[in-house]
């Protein structure tokens, strides 16, 4: 890459700090990152700002300032807030590539902010976790300036990239339409498992799976989903509401989408991670509620 090229990444949560670990492994790369939740000593942010031995730019403005790449990776309700902040300090010319599951419609809000302030918009749609395959993992690239990135893609790390139109939201559509069915998913293994536990037919329930579904290790499934949601249900219901918003502007009604909302922020609130490997069980143990005195007999 020549000399050492700027990265600035706004928001230091999982996806951020992934990036900035696999940028630096990439190449000669010098970066720095904001956070609001730098604010807070004890943030997962700022304690990820120490390991990765950044020092936190006073302000998303200036931590964007003369950065060739930077990378927005904030919550969902976030999103449209931190293009606005990084617009007043980006560069002439700055890609900016927003990995964040904002709907179509706030991406395109996004992109005009940006590429107002001469910056180069580039959706990014993220359409797996980003363990294990990390910054190589599948990501969908949108926008007019999406295949002059996707160009340069594979020496910044992004392997995984693959564009797949030249307008901005198809590739926020696609994620959170996806997002739907997977997060749907957990919202929907919690729930059950939570009421046949307490009714003690939580085996039964799992093993008559394979009766409609490809034979599987359903407990092992039902403990990942049901982790993801008490681990990040407060991110994924925010994803959540973004994706009620993407399927509402096409005139579908978000039923499931907003149920899933709900579930999802629940287990956040009631639920906690029991240590090692997730039990499905445990799991469902842990959650803090009124269950049913008595399972039936």
């Amino acid at each position: 890459m020549g000399r050492a090229q700027r990265v600035a990444v706004i928001g230091l949560g999982e996806v951020g700090r992934v990036m900035v670990e696999d940028l630096r492994r990439a190449g000669d790369v010098d970066c720095t990152a904001w956070d609001v939740a730098f604010a807070e000593e004890g943030s997962v942010a700022s304690g990820n700002a120490r390991d990765l031995g950044l020092s936190p730019a006073p302000s998303c403005s200036q931590a964007v300032e003369a950065a060739d790449l930077v990378i927005c990776a904030v919550t969902a309700a976030r999103s449209l807030d931190a293009a606005r902040d990084a617009a007043d300090g980006i560069a002439d010319g700055a890609w900016f590539l927003d990995v964040n599951s904002a709907s179509p419609g706030h991406k395109q809000e996004s992109a005009q902010s940006i590429d107002r302030a001469g910056g180069r918009y580039v959706e990014a749609g993220l359409m797996s976790p980003i363990e294990p395959h990390r910054i190589a993992s599948p990501f969908l690239l949108g926008g007019p300036h999406a295949a002059a990135f996707g160009a340069e893609a594979d020496r910044w790390g992004f392997t995984g990239a693959r564009v797949v139109s030249d307008r901005v939201g198809r590739a926020a559509a696609t994620k959170l339409c996806r997002s739907v069915v997977v997060k749907g998913l957990e919202a929907l293994f919690t729930e059950s498992l939570l009421a046949a536990r307490q009714y003690g037919v939580e085996r039964d329930v799992l093993a008559s799976l394979s009766n409609i579904l490809p034979d599987a290790d359903w407990e092992q499934i039902a403990a990942y989903f049901v982790s993801r949601s008490v681990q990040h249900g407060v991110r994924r219901a925010e994803e959540m509401e973004e994706a009620a918003t993407t399927v509402r502007d096409v005139d579908v009604e978000p039923w499931m989408a907003g149920a899933t909302v709900h579930r999802q922020r629940w287990a956040a609130a009631h639920g906690s991670l029991p240590p090692g490997e997730p039990d499905l069980f445990a799991l469902i143990d842990a959650f803090q509620f009124a269950p049913a005195e008595e399972e039936i007999a």
